[in-house]
């Protein structure tokens, strides 16, 4: 099977989901996880770039969450300034 290189936004949505699973797994699930979280954990996330993420990737970023038996319960992004969050859940 020939390798395909990942594009930077398929590196950037591989990034975003483990860094969903970590507090996940941290935190315990059911959490609810706001961008400034996930900006702590990497700066390269800016929140134009995890929104473009979830519309592109979500497939991706929801099949990384069920291996390790979590669900994306819910996705709110109230635009810019408002505030974008994640809710995460057991599978």
């Amino acid at each position: 099977m020939a390798f395909k290189a990942k594009s930077a936004a398929e590196t950037k949505a591989a990034e975003l989901a483990a860094i969903l699973i970590r507090i996940a797994d941290r935190e315990g699930a059911p959490v609810q996880v706001g961008v400034e979280t996930l900006r702590r954990a990497s700066p390269r996330l800016t929140p134009l770039a995890i929104g473009q993420m979830f519309r592109r990737h979500r497939d991706e970023l929801e099949a990384a969450l069920s291996e390790r038996g979590y669900t994306l319960v819910d996705y709110a992004d109230q635009g810019p300034g408002r505030g974008m969050e994640f809710e995460i859940g057991p599978a």
